[in-house]
């Protein structure tokens, strides 16, 4: 559920990647095989997702096209000018070739100066004040990065896949929550290989307020909520709680206000991600903003462990209503006389001990799968990872599976023993 969910139905989501911002802490700590691996999966999923939404005709105000991340911090700003040189050199294409044009897919990004920034993407340096309002910091502009994402609306993609799969014969029980998921009893008439090749044949109990399903499998695609239905998963998965603003464009602002790039805002220790709504769409030209963590008070930590989305973060909606004019200075002009924010409203992640999804079998319990932690990275991680979950279900967990999933996004015994420890343990670096 969101805030004003009825106003705000057409809602987009952002599909970015943002990889070289990880690649370094993955390329570290796992190798470079591993972290091209990763890199590789985050943009096939998003080809993915684009690709089906057009396929299947679904109407999602589906826009693929270029993204620029705004750099306000120096160190931020030496970091990705790295990454992305090393991302050139691991993905097979050396400085010259990389001139040439002949960069390959997963490490085409464009680096543009300040003077570049300032003049291709109407962004300005602006003044800050930390939320006790004792400190004022300038951030200006070091540089940006321009790459491949899109934005769709993640609600209508979501209800048009559901419609295909109604189609197909799919029982779908809506306002129907699950209370509890327990170990059903043996049932011997039902055969070993429906769940299993070497298993005794069991059922799952999944209790509802409308009464209890019976299944041989079960999959939990519950991300931040995975420990209400399955205990262990508690300290394993921890929800945090996002919040987001949809706001009238100001008068400034060109075509009014249907940009043609998303954007990303990096500071040091956080950022805001943003897109604007297409030409044609459910309001047109608004800006949909998302972020603040950081520029909350204790940075942000009081939002670990929250699941109520029916909330907000008052301090979190004061700054992020006032980003846009701050971001965007004298090119966003006036507010539109309606007021600058329609609507705002916050949703649950979901975040891992070691900052990866877990995907397959839960160790120890035959039949109960899952796929889901996605370090509010899901537009980007869900769909293959989904593919990988029902290849495993399906028996295809061979060789070729494996020359394209990451081996750290698998779930293992060892990675669920561990416990969160915080949000700088949980994520490598700040996902978009």
């Amino acid at each position: 559920m969101s805030l004003n969910h009825t106003v705000w139905e057409a809602t987009g989501g952002h599909t970015k990647a943002a990889s070289y911002r990880s690649y370094a802490a993955y390329r570290s700590a796992l190798g470079p095989r591993a972290a091209q691996q990763i890199v590789r999966l985050e943009l096939q999923g998003i080809l993915a997702l684009h690709g089906f939404a057009a396929a299947h005709a679904v109407p999602c105000d589906l826009r693929p096209g270029p993204t620029v991340d705004v750099v306000y911090d120096r160190a931020e700003w030496a970091a990705a000018v790295a990454a992305v040189e090393t991302m050139r050199r691991d993905f097979g294409s050396g400085s010259d070739s990389a001139s040439a044009g002949n960069v390959p897919p997963e490490a085409e990004y464009a680096l543009y100066s300040r003077d570049e920034v300032l003049q291709r993407f109407r962004v300005h340096d602006f003044s800050f004040s930390s939320p006790s309002g004792e400190e004022e910091k300038e951030e200006k502009v070091e540089g940006g990065v321009e790459y491949f994402a899109g934005s769709l609306s993640a609600y209508k993609f979501a209800i048009g896949v559901l419609k295909l799969c109604l189609e197909k014969g799919l029982n779908l029980q809506t306002g129907t929550p699950v209370t509890e998921l327990r170990r059903g009893e043996r049932k011997g008439y039902l055969e070993e290989a429906d769940i299993h090749p070497t298993s005794s044949s069991f059922l799952w109990e999944v209790r509802t307020p409308r009464g209890t399903v019976m299944a041989r499998r079960v999959v939990l695609a519950t991300n931040g909520y995975t420990a209400a239905v399955w205990k262990p998963f508690q300290g394993v998965v921890v929800p945090l709680r996002g919040q987001i603003t949809a706001q009238r464009p100001g008068r400034s602002m060109p075509r009014g206000g249907c940009l043609g790039t998303t954007y990303s805002f990096i500071y040091k220790g956080g950022y805001e991600y943003m897109i604007s709504r297409p030409e044609g769409s459910t309001f047109a030209g608004d800006i949909v903003i998302g972020g603040g963590l950081a520029r909350a008070e204790h940075d942000g930590l009081m939002e670990f462990g929250v699941t109520d989305d029916s909330k907000l973060n008052e301090g979190i909606s004061k700054y992020l209503s006032e980003t846009t004019e701050r971001y965007f200075g004298t090119d966003w002009g006036d507010d539109h006389p309606d007021g600058r924010v329609r609507s705002e409203w916050t949703g649950i992640m979901g975040f891992s001990p070691d900052g990866f999804p877990f995907v397959g079998e839960v160790p120890g319990e035959l039949g109960l799968w899952t796929s889901c932690s996605f370090q509010g990275h899901g537009m980007v991680l869900c769909w293959m990872c989904a593919r990988a979950l029902v290849d495993m279900m399906e028996g295809r967990d061979n060789d070729e599976l494996k020359t394209w999933f990451p081996d750290v996004f698998r779930i293992t015994k060892e990675r669920m023993a561990q416990r969160f420890q915080g949000r700088l343990d949980s994520i490598m670096t700040e996902h978009q």
